[in-house]
């Protein structure tokens, strides 16, 4: 489970690096990598780190600790 959570906050990380840049520059940069923000790569690319943030959110709000 460890690893799972590693992999986690590595896409949310990625994430957020993209959102940096598109804040900054206005440069999608996984939708330059995958084939523009509409290809089926870039979108299943956005659902899986919007996944792995939310998922983060839960344990963070949800760790019984």
């Amino acid at each position: 489970m460890k690893t799972f959570k590693k992999c986690m906050l590595l896409l949310s990380v990625i994430g957020s690096i993209n959102w940096g840049i598109y804040g900054i520059f206005g440069f999608n940069a996984i939708g330059w990598l995958l084939g523009g923000s509409l290809s089926w790569l870039s979108r299943a690319v956005f659902i899986v780190v919007g996944a792995a943030g939310l998922y983060l959110l839960f344990e963070l709000c949800c760790k019984d600790d």
